[in-house]
């Protein structure tokens, strides 16, 4: 699976930090998620694409092009 969080966070240049205030979560949390630590459920993954305007099928690398 390629989890597309850091790579849509760098490409916007925002921080873990930020992102993390932005969603009202733990920076620690983010950074799990980014390097597969710790898997994010349902509700979390669609605050990712919600924030980042993307897909679910983006955000999971199931598809390389955002169709959303």
């Amino acid at each position: 699976m390629e989890f597309r969080l850091k790579e849509l966070r760098k490409s916007r240049n925002i921080s873990q930090l930020k992102l993390a205030l932005d969603l009202n979560m733990n920076q620690n949390t983010i950074s799990r998620y980014e390097t597969l630590e710790r898997e994010a459920d349902y509700e979390t993954l669609i605050r990712f694409a919600d924030y980042f305007d993307v897909s679910l099928d983006y955000l999971l690398g199931r598809v390389d092009e955002d169709k959303k």
